[in-house]
């Protein structure tokens, strides 16, 4: 990596709150962290000397001391997941070992960490008020969770498998999205019955934009799951379906040795921090508490949901056998979703693509704006700011007093450049100051629907599907959290919260996207403006819990193989931890899966980052339990209730992580979480 570019003319040094994603390069990445690097170590040595102390000069600079540093670390592995490139993939791989380094030694800095409990033990430590005295109690909480205490060789063996954690995650992303983008596969329009018209276009569009004829079948949500759920030719279904399943496979890009060595590495992280295993690790600051806890949550929800699922797969196989023949191929994994679907609109008379129309991107996000308007009192308007990429879109909200509190950028589409998902993430912390309020900083990306070109001019909108309605609702959920923040205390800010906590915000969202009125906002026929007709919105939420089972079993699958390789696999054993993964999956499998079944090797969400969501996989259905009890207050009291908005922004919202998260969900429904509403909403009780 170049290290030439004077600071002057680094980018990366000059962030404002519009971020000039138009001149960072790769070649900026580096020098801009050693530099802020530099100055970051400077200023651990002077509070670790730092004499007579309050909370502003020694708290609260602790709060902001990797700020800067933060924003750019951010900004640069966020290019690398969007607009990835050699260079960038290079550039990111060169400042792991800096920053994993530098945040593993800060917690481990003896001076400071004595400065730290000197201060707990102050007169003004003793005075703060509950949300800075919270903040002192996770602080020191997280320097011991860090290692403060260790002696000296472990703390170099913490910091050497910290670094490796994180290069073997890094490489473990990279393998991904790299296989996602080397696959294509081009195919005769014949080949294509039964598929949607707007896929077939799509997918031409694809061959003709790299001159080739036919269409060109990827990997990419948008395109594999339409195939798999309505191509009639069965041989096209099962190469992409194993396609998909070979992802992290690949020679060059095989990811099972790097599973068995992150668990390893994660193992001995919390061996060495004097956890049990990682789960425990993970999980100590959280609602579970342990892997145990976390384990026992998720087992009750699949003993209370196997008889439904096993109701729904002996209907999908009569179904199968009644349709197929009784000397048909036994049902295969590429089978199950085109099946699913013809029983459901042979059960609903219900087409999901029939609604496609309805939800053009623009007018969802134009509808989910004024939601937002009508609940929670702010405005959401289009602004200019320079992106990564053309299609990036700025945006600013401003309250109900007029005051600009945030910002955000979207990226809805797909790229071979751009990793798979979809997220949202936070690039600047604001909130408020002595006599003002500083706006925030966010983003949203994923891998809708993308629009297709007709000609010269022409252009038939992003359509999308309801689950991808549900994701945009979703993500803009986490973006209102960081959003709508009001916490001084910047490290508790926003989304900033225990990780089984911090889904409640997004999937509450998703419930506006099922509700009439709501939908009027914004359920208009692309073309000829008309609403979503009543009888197919009957059909809509008929159809809603169709194999809900299944689509439940499937995130349990999920949650309960994260925490059977965090809590129970041993990796330093003989037992394979891809056949471990693959056993744990076939229980929640309607079909048999084949003995080289390894979706673990491309399980981003577990394995692509030093935690992520490992050990915590299961916060989806945590959160989807406090969600759709949440939610009944507003089902209750009216979906644009003000006030009942202003209230959930007041008492969850807007408050991160300044007090326990019970509390918070305590404080807005005035009692603990219904255990009963998931399963209720979902029509399994």
């Amino acid at each position: 990596m170049s290290q030439s570019v004077p600071e002057s003319k680094n980018p990366l040094l000059n962030v404002g709150f519009k971020i000039p994603f138009d001149q960072i390069r790769p070649e900026h990445a580096e020098p801009a962290i050693t530099a802020l690097l530099s100055v970051a170590c400077e200023r651990v040595e002077a509070l670790a000397r730092s004499g007579e102390r309050d909370f502003k000069n020694f708290m609260q600079d602790l709060d902001l001391l990797t700020e800067q540093l933060g924003t750019v670390s951010t900004i640069i592995h966020h290019l690398d997941s969007v607009v990835s490139s050699d260079e960038w993939k290079a550039a990111v791989e060169a400042i792991i070992p800096l920053t994993t380094e530098f945040y593993t030694e800060l917690s481990l800095h003896p001076e400071l960490w004595q400065a730290l409990k000197s201060f707990a033990e102050t007169d003004a430590a003793r005075g703060l008020d509950p949300v800075r005295a919270r903040h002192l109690k996770l602080t020191i909480d997280e320097f011991r969770r860090g290692g403060a205490d260790l002696p000296d060789d472990k703390k170099a063996r913490l910091t050497e498998v910290n670094t490796q954690l994180a290069q073997a995650t890094n490489q473990f992303s990279k393998n991904v999205l790299d296989a996602v983008a080397a696959y294509e596969l081009y195919v005769s329009a014949e080949r294509l019955q039964g598929v949607p018209q707007r896929v077939q276009d799509a997918t031409r569009q694809l061959a003709q934009d790299r001159g080739q004829e036919g269409h060109r079948l990827t990997l990419q949500q948008p395109v594999l799951t339409p195939l798999l759920t309505y191509a009639d030719d069965r041989e096209l279904r099962r190469e992409l379906w194993e396609a998909s399943g070979q992802l992290g496979q690949q020679e060059g890009r095989d990811n099972r040795p790097l599973i068995r060595e992150i668990l390893q590495l994660r193992r001995e992280q919390a061996t060495l921090l004097g956890f049990r295993n990682f789960a425990d690790y993970v999980l100590e600051d959280r609602m579970a508490k342990t892997g145990e806890g976390a384990l026992k949550f998720e087992r009750d929800l699949e003993a209370r949901t196997r008889p439904a699922f096993e109701r729904e797969n002996a209907d999908l196989e009569a179904y199968y056998r009644s349709k197929a023949g009784a000397e048909a191929p036994a049902l295969q994994p590429w089978d199950v979703a085109y099946w699913a679907e013809k029983q459901r609109q042979e059960k609903y008379d219900f087409d999901e693509e029939a609604l496609r129309p309805y939800f053009s991107m623009n007018n969802v996000l134009e509808g989910l704006f004024e939601i937002c308007r009508r609940v929670f009192g702010i405005t959401v308007r289009e602004a200019q700011a320079p992106g990564w990429h053309p299609e990036v879109r700025y945006y600013e909200i401003h309250d109900e007093q007029g005051q600009h509190i945030a910002s955000f950028y979207t990226d809805w589409f797909p790229r071979d450049t751009k990793r798979g998902g979809a997220w949202m993430n936070a690039f600047i912390t604001g909130g408020p100051k002595e006599n003002d309020v500083d706006p925030h900083l966010g983003l949203m990306c994923g891998n809708m629907t993308p629009p297709i070109s007709e000609g010269t001019s022409a252009q038939t909108p992003s359509l999308l599907s309801v689950r991808e309605v549900e994701t945009v609702f979703h993500e803009f959920g986490h973006l209102l959290h960081h959003a709508m923040s009001r916490v001084a205390v910047k490290s508790l800010s926003g989304t900033s919260v225990p990780w089984d906590f911090v889904e409640l915000p997004s999937q509450i969202m998703e419930n506006w996207g099922m509700e009439r009125e709501a939908l009027d906002l914004f359920a208009r026929h692309y073309q000829t403006g008309e609403k979503l007709p009543q009888e197919l919105f009957s059909k809509m939420v008929a159809a809603r819990n169709y194999r809900a089972a299944n689509t439940a079993m499937r995130q349990y699958s999920f949650g309960l193989t994260d925490l059977t390789l965090h809590v129970e696999f041993d990796p330093n054993g003989a037992a394979d931890p891809v056949d471990v993964a693959r056993q744990t999956m076939q229980q929640f499998y309607p079909v048999a899966l084949p003995a080289n079944y390894a979706q673990i090797a491309s399980f981003s969400h577990l394995f692509s980052s030093p935690v992520g969501y490992g050990a915590g996989y299961y916060s989806y259905k945590w959160a989807e339990v406090l969600d759709a009890d949440a939610f009944s207050r507003f089902a209750t009291e009216g979906i644009f209730n003000r006030e009942t908005g202003r209230d959930y922004v007041d008492k969850i919202l807007s408050r991160g992580n300044s007090d326990d998260p019970a509390q918070l969900y305590r404080d807005f429904m005035g009692r603990d979480p219904d255990a009963d509403a998931l399963l209720r909403r979902s029509g399994l009780l």
